[in-house]
């Protein structure tokens, strides 16, 4: 199979939040204590059991209130940073279909995935100091695309906001509803993803700019992250190497200081 993105029509979207429900039941997450915030919006945001939610968005122009809805979670990016940074290689990107999903037995709890994604998706279950943490994310129901099947949210979507296949397909589909976005007086319409950090898997058609969204206008790629990934991680690893032989060395050393005085 070829490249895989998600598409989401946000314009579609009616902020029901089946799609987070699916993926609770599918992925057999529990539901969070809240408490009452005077929105829509529940959870508060992304969590370790909370990989998918719905952002409601207040926009006023003028006297008129507009209601936007975003499907946050996991970008499945073409250049993830999250994969490049972690040390012990719990995040992996599948070379053909794209999908970046999380090794929690492999995980140390570094939170570098987090600190260093350009939409700080990756979320840890306990405090990162401790080095118990394990993190969690989207995996685009991996498991169910395997056997043929769609992820969770797009299956349950009831208002067709969701599609989900070949990336170039999606694309396809995407610049189209832009398009039609624009003749029907949306001259803000845009397809956020298509280039974006090697290029998304989660693509939105959007009504209005990214921003009134709370999506950057331009991800970039961390600076720190090629800095991690070209020189302190192998610097790391060397200096590992190097304090493994003086072990080692000090071990050997010591065997044949004993050897001797049995000799003697």
């Amino acid at each position: 199979m070829s490249r895989v993105a998600m598409l989401i029509d946000e314009s579609r979207c009616m902020g029901c939040r089946g799609c987070q429900v699916a993926c609770k039941q599918w992925n057999d997450l529990p539901g969070e204590e809240t408490t009452q915030r005077g929105s829509y919006e529940n959870p508060p945001d992304l969590s370790p059991t909370t990989w998918t939610r719905v952002r409601f968005i207040e926009v006023v122009q003028g006297d008129s209130l507009q209601w936007l809805f975003l499907t946050h979670g996991c970008f499945h990016c073409g250049q993830p940073a999250c994969v490049h940074v972690c040390p012990t290689g719990a995040l992996k990107r599948d070379l053909t279909e794209g999908i970046i999903t999380v090794e929690p037995d492999l995980c140390n709890g570094c939170g570098y995935c987090s600190q260093f994604c350009p939409f700080g998706i990756p979320r840890l279950d306990t405090d990162v100091l401790s080095g118990e943490g394990k993190a969690y994310k989207c995996n685009f129901c991996q498991d169910r695309v395997a056997n043929g099947l769609l992820p969770a949210c797009v299956k349950t979507c009831p208002s067709g906001a969701f599609d989900f296949g070949d990336r170039e397909a999606m694309l396809a589909k995407g610049r189209a509803r832009v398009e039609k976005l624009n003749q029907q007086g949306f001259p803000n319409a845009n397809l956020y993803g298509e280039h974006e950090l090697g290029g998304l898997g989660r693509l939105y058609v959007l009504k209005e700019r990214p921003s009134l969204y709370g999506l950057p206008e331009n991800p970039e790629y961390p600076v720190l992250a090629n800095l991690w990934q070209d020189v302190l991680q192998p610097l790391g690893t060397l200096a590992f190497g190097a304090a493994a032989l003086g072990v080692l060395g000090f071990y050997f050393l010591a065997r044949r200081s004993v050897n001797m005085e049995d000799v003697e």
